[in-house]
């Protein structure tokens, strides 16, 4: 397996101002990441969205690292205004973009759960839908982008992600209900703690489905102990979670890469950094145990 890095690992260093999208890029490189995941892209106000991919994908060849993933959001029940079908032509152009950045895939969301209510759609939501009730409009926006995306080369897949399409088993309703060899997941192995779910048991369950994979740990305290505070979130069930350096925390990383190799994934890995250390020393030492780990 090849490990790069997500953008996203950068992004407190590029909203607090001490690094562009560019500088990450070099940076990805100069650490020794084979690859580099776009999550999403900061075009400058008053720049062409596709000129700007334009310049990333020159960049990365000029430092010499692969574009690896482009990853967005998406959602097939409230997005473009509850149009679905404006919302599937607003995916397909972001396939576009995939293609001139030289992705070989496109992971996009789904949906975040609750419809909203057209007449107030900031105000209120409409009565509660099961993930199985709404389903089927979540495959057919799905099979449309992916069927579109199969034209250009692009191979597209959603992640566990987002706590309403995030467990194993509702991520395998989707992938089935989709049925189309060009769609797949993005296993990221940390997220399943926020629905507590046992990572290596999901890992399992979703293995066969792999287009991509997330290297992610976590630090974890039981919901029955007091509040840590500032830098944690709440899991579905109220525990409390804490981004952590790949192998710092409760995530059986190297488990999940064994139950990976097994089920016969040999593609990319790419490590997503969220917590509170400064994010290079946690990419760093994360790098240092994903290697360690891939080379057991």
């Amino acid at each position: 397996m090849r490990i790069g890095v997500s953008s996203y690992s950068f992004s407190r260093l590029v909203r607090a101002g001490q690094m562009i999208q560019f500088e990450a890029i070099a940076k990805a490189a100069e650490m020794g990441f084979a690859f580099i995941e776009f999550a999403g892209l900061d075009v400058p106000e008053g720049e062409d969205k596709a000129d700007y991919a334009r310049r990333l994908k020159a960049e990365c060849a000029r430092v010499g690292i692969g574009v690896g993933n482009y990853t967005i959001g998406a959602d097939f029940l409230n997005g473009s205004n509850g149009d679905l079908a404006a919302e599937v032509e607003r995916l397909k152009a972001e396939v576009d973009i995939a293609v001139i950045l030289g992705a070989p895939g496109m992971r996009h969301d789904v949906s975040s759960g609750k419809r909203l209510d057209p007449a107030a759609p900031r105000l209120s939501r409409a009565p509660a839908e099961s993930f199985d009730a709404v389903l089927p409009q979540l495959a057919k926006g799905a099979r449309a982008v992916t069927e579109y995306a199969a034209t250009k080369g692009i191979r597209t897949m959603s992640e566990n992600h987002g706590f309403f399409a995030q467990d194993s088993e509702r991520v395998e309703k989707l992938i089935t209900a989709v049925d189309h060899p060009n769609y797949g997941v993005l296993i990221d192995m940390g997220n399943f703690l926020c629905v507590d779910e046992d990572p290596a048991k999901a890992v399992g369950r979703l293995a066969p489905y792999a287009f991509h994979l997330h290297a992610k740990d976590f630090h974890v305290k039981s919901g029955q102990e007091p509040d840590p505070g500032e830098g944690w979130f709440a899991s579905r069930a109220r525990n409390r979670l804490r981004g952590a350096i790949i192998g710092h925390g409760a995530v059986p990383v190297r488990p999940c890469l064994q139950i990976m190799k097994q089920a016969g994934y040999s593609g990319d890995v790419a490590i997503e950094f969220e917590g509170l250390e400064d994010p290079i020393l946690g990419m760093r030492i994360g790098l240092k145990n994903l290697t360690a780990y891939l080379a057991d």
